[in-house]
């Protein structure tokens, strides 16, 4: 992911969108859904029977009559929708089905309005542990430096190892915008980690909430996925993989680099800053970590990984980077103290060194000057070195850093939606929820900033006509990664306070994720009657080359996005589109429906909550 459809159709021709009833690539079966008059949408993985069951009728009028009925067309259920009215996210007017009463397990359900009949669907126990299962072995087939096996993904997606040896020096000479670059004195072996999304960059940010996000998906529930699917990895043994990758991109003891430091002019509007080059200095770079290693020039589509014969570069470290290093490692040595005491010391050395250099360095910003990879650029790091603080202290309990977390200003400010751009949260997260030397006057007050943000989410379910926990006069880059952040604060404030409305709010995000859409799609790969297939993604491509596979099951696709529309599908729907239905099933399509790491972790991480 970098920096962060159908169009309304006249009432006669509202039925399933033709885009996915005509099958979009000669290599993948056809997927065949009921004709529609009055579209119906649910989550079409199922409920699990103790669950909200909500179906969304896009029909305006008078109450519709429902039905719901089993695999032989018998009546289970009947009652009259919801109106909710006019919506502006999805462009329709919205009436709700509510089904929650009926909990019989059984397979081949359906919700009948009229002639329109719904996917089918389950209503079944452990619905979810099948998808956390996939969610997590996505990050499997994105790694990089190491075969992917076919005794663990099968066959069509097994692959020879991508960079299987990856001794990288850093970018020297002119940018993109002519500004030189002296490089650095060494090379790094940054082999391994995974591939950030659909290109082959690997980035400290994003890397870092990511790896994040399983290990606290893992703290919370150690038993949960431990052992992998079959000879699958585990839990741990995948994100160690990309921890041991992080620890590789930390800069050497005793180096100088010459590299911009300060922020540009503030007078300058947003773009122009980020466009704009700050003053060059030379700086103790011990300890810090490099920003990315990536691709000199983007590379084409298709283009399996170890077929990229590009150069790759180390770019230049950075304080957002050095501190997502300082506190997924410092996450990693509480973990596996009692694990692998060796790698825990490993870890805990690195946290601390780079806690150190990114106060030594506190305004080291990434720039967006060269091509072949994402900026992930972030002027503003105060939020890293809150959370970098929290999980040192939790790990280590040393005043220095009990010190640097009550010195923020994040320590008493209200809770917002996670992201890479925005990681306070994660430390709140941390300090409300793990074992720490933190007086319990303040856990008890971190929780409850933690809650009062689930209930301003649940505020926003009210005020759109799918029911999500979700408001936004436009939907971002990466909307579907949004939404799953919002669902694990969700997850948590439930743990906190076992208030069921919490488990209500995620289901309905699940529901959104998993088919309760105005697109009629579940974004999950493979989980669902009508499932994206057609990523922007490198590998999985078979629309550009039939030989390729498409995406494996449980690959999220960031989503509608109507606030970007870069990419040449996006521009097309720019301006015709109400914000849910800005996306499209298309490899070309990056900005609509990429993949990323960021964005399948929490998926694990709601679908691990939701089998628990």
């Amino acid at each position: 992911m970098r920096d962060s459809r159908r169009l309304p159709l006249p009432e006669r021709e509202r039925r399933w969108p033709a885009f996915l009833l005509v099958p979009l690539l000669a290599a993948a079966p056809p997927q065949e859904a009921p004709a529609q008059d009055i579209p119906i949408s649910l989550n079409q993985l199922g409920f699990e029977p103790g669950d909200p069951k909500t179906a969304i009728v896009e029909a305006d009028g008078a109450p519709r009559d429902w039905q719901l009925i089993d695999a032989a067309g018998k009546v289970l259920a009947s009652g009259k929708a919801w109106p909710f009215g006019p919506d502006a996210a999805s462009g329709a007017p919205i009436q709700r089905i509510d089904f929650s009463r009926f909990g019989v397990p059984g397979r081949g359900y359906r919700i009948r309005v009229g002639t329109s009949e719904s996917a089918p669907f389950a209503i079944a126990p452990n619905l979810y542990r099948p998808l956390a299962r996939d969610a997590l072995i996505f990050f499997y087939h994105q790694r990089a430096g190491t075969p992917i096996e076919a005794r663990i993904v099968g066959a069509k997606w097994a692959r020879p190892a991508g960079h299987a040896r990856e001794v990288a020096k850093c970018f020297a000479g002119k940018d993109e915008r002519g500004t030189e670059w002296a490089g650095c004195p060494y090379t790094l072996d940054v082999t391994g980690g995974w591939y950030d999304a659909g290109d082959h960059g690997k980035y400290v940010v994003n890397g870092g909430i990511s790896l994040w996000t399983l290990l606290a998906a893992h703290e919370r529930n150690p038993g949960a996925l431990a052992q992998g699917s079959g000879p699958a990895p585990g839990l741990l043994a995948e994100a160690r993989y990309e921890m041991e990758f992080l620890l590789r991109m930390q800069v050497p003891n005793g180096t100088r680099l010459r590299v911009p430091v300060g922020k540009p002019e503030p007078a300058l509007g947003r773009a122009a800053r980020e466009a704009s080059q700050a003053p060059f200095a030379e700086i103790d770079a011990s300890g810090m970590a490099h920003q990315k290693v990536a691709d000199a020039r983007w590379t084409a589509l298709p283009m399996p990984p170890q077929d990229d014969t590009q150069e790759r570069l180390l770019y230049p470290p950075t304080t957002a980077a050095t501190l997502n290093l300082a506190a997924t490692a410092a996450q990693c040595a509480r973990i596996w103290k009692g694990i692998d005491a060796g790698f825990a010391a490993r870890c805990l050395s690195a946290a601390e060194r780079a806690f150190a250099a990114a106060g030594r360095n506190p305004e080291v910003y990434a720039t967006g000057s060269f091509t072949g990879s994402g900026g992930y650029g972030d002027m503003d790091v105060s939020d890293e070195f809150y959370w970098a603080a929290a999980e040192l202290f939790v790990t280590t309990g040393k005043p220095e850093y009990h010190q640097a977390v009550t010195a923020s200003p994040y320590f008493t400010a209200p809770v917002g939606e996670p992201g890479w751009p925005q990681v306070a949260t994660l430390g709140t997260i941390t300090l409300a929820t793990r074992p720490s030397a933190l007086p319990q006057a303040e856990v008890r007050r971190l929780r409850g900033l933690l809650v009062a943000a689930a209930d301003r989410f649940l505020v926003d379910a009210a005020g759109n006509g799918y029911r999500i926990p979700y408001l936004a006069t436009g939907y971002p880059w990466g909307s579907n990664g949004a939404l799953l952040n919002r669902a694990m604060v969700l997850g948590i404030a439930g743990d906190l306070t076992g208030n069921p409305k919490y488990r209500a709010g995620v289901i309905d995000a699940i529901d959104y994720i998993l088919g309760r859409n105005p697109n009629f799609t579940s974004y999950v790969s493979g989980h669902g009657l009508l499932s994206m297939r057609n990523p922007h993604h490198r590998f999985w491509a078979p629309a550009l080359d039939p030989a390729l596979p498409g995406p494996p099951p449980g690959t999220l696709s960031g989503g509608p996005n109507s606030t970007a529309m870069v990419d040449p599908v996006a521009a097309k729907l720019k301006g015709h589109c109400a914000p849910q239905r800005c996306w499209a099933d298309d490899v070309h399509a990056y900005a609509l429906n990429e993949v990323a790491i960021n964005w399948n972790a929490p998926l694990l991480w709601v679908a691990m909550w939701l089998g628990a």
